[in-house]
């Protein structure tokens, strides 16, 4: 069976301020009117992270704008949301979050066949010379492209 996957919302900030050492697929429990809220793209999380306790991970910092075309009983923006994951999944996150330096980051948020997904990434915090070391490896792409650009049209 074909899976479609239509991307939501990425964390680009979160992937220039960490180094992604592992993703994770999870679903996420929502409400009513948070799932047309998401899919009618009104999210925000550049300062999202996740924590785990009793066994639970929760996502924090998370801001899912009420939709316009509900009633009175629209959901709290700012709540913090469950992400589902396996008990096995859940314990090996927990050893990696205990070692200094890790730390859970929502990547990316998307529908897989209408259901909303995260990407959960296992992150190490990048030092100043890695962010560097970033722009400038992407100026140097960018170059070779403006190269390859102008001997085609030559």
């Amino acid at each position: 069976m074909a899976e479609h996957v239509k991307i939501i919302a990425q964390n680009k900030k979160a992937r220039f301020n960490y180094a992604v050492e592992d993703t994770y697929e999870c679903g996420i429990v929502l409400e009513g009117t948070e799932v047309k809220s998401v899919k009618a793209g009104n999210i925000s999380f550049p300062d999202a992270f996740t924590e785990i306790t009793d066994g639970e991970v929760w996502v924090r910092n998370l801001h899912i704008a009420e939709y316009p075309f509900s009633s009175v009983f629209n959901h709290n923006p700012d709540r913090k949301k469950k992400l589902l994951l396996h008990k096995e999944e859940i314990k090996r996150l927990r050893r990696k979050v205990e070692e200094k330096g890790y730390t859970l980051i929502p990547l990316d948020f998307y529908l897989k066949d209408g259901r909303v997904k995260v990407t959960l990434g296992v992150c190490k915090g990048k030092k100043l010379f890695d962010k560097r070391a970033d722009i400038k490896e992407r100026d140097v792409n960018r170059e070779i492209a403006r190269a390859f650009r102008n001997d085609l049209q030559r």
